[in-house]
């Protein structure tokens, strides 16, 4: 489900012009980048600890307004996929709020999950052999990611009209019938005094937006 029609039915929309861009964009978000400081003119910010230009908020398609991310992302995941699973009496099924995202190096845009619910959000193989029987120590699979990026492909960046899609038949996936735990929530993140680009995340002068910034 991509997050624009969910931040769209909770009414998280502000009309273009009732209030300056860069201030909206920094009370949406944990920690920005100033404007002045891109040499394209672009706010970079960090929201729900994803890097993302202007906080996520969106012009495109809006109509007239702005529209920001879901105020509560993971409660609408769980929320649809309870739903879903009374409605149609399913046994397993996993839902993720979708969002697009950029990624540094690369031109164009791909999808990626602002919140998941019924699923195993990670495929953990450390302390599993490869095919050459060495134990691997690091290596996580990013499912939910993965599946983002499929679906928001699926449902279109422009004008198709298709803010919902449905994949199906995948043997890969550990489903839960149940909600994602905080812990597994959380787990998915990483901050940034733990993460592997800390040298050069630490290096911009991060401003304090309206969200706060959670360390580990």
């Amino acid at each position: 489900v991509t997050s624009k029609i969910v931040a769209i039915c909770e009414g998280s929309i502000v009309r273009i012009g009732a209030e300056d861009k860069d201030v909206l964009i920094q009370k949406e978000c944990e920690l920005y980048l100033p404007r002045s400081e891109s040499k394209y003119g672009v706010c970079l910010t960090m929201k729900n600890s994803l890097l993302v230009p202007t906080a996520g908020i969106d012009e495109s398609n809006g109509n007239g307004y702005y529209i920001l991310l879901p105020k509560d992302p993971q409660a609408s995941a769980n929320a649809i996929r309870s739903h879903l699973v009374k409605r149609f009496r399913l046994r397993t099924l996993g839902v993720i709020v979708t969002d697009s995202k950029t990624t540094p190096l690369r031109r164009g845009v791909t999808g990626v999950c602002v919140a998941h619910s019924g699923f195993r959000a990670l495929n953990d193989f450390r302390k599993k052999p490869d095919i050459f029987g060495h134990m691997l120590k690091v290596t996580q699979v990013n499912v939910v990611d993965a599946l983002a990026t499929a679906a928001v492909l699926c449902m279109g960046e422009s004008k198709e009209q298709t803010p919902l899609a449905v994949l199906e038949d995948l043997p890969f996936v550990h489903f839960q019938r149940r909600n994602p735990t905080k812990q597994e929530v959380e787990f998915l993140k990483i901050p940034i005094e733990h993460d592997l680009y800390e040298p050069i995340l630490r290096s911009v002068q991060w401003k304090q937006g309206g969200r706060k910034y959670e360390k580990a």
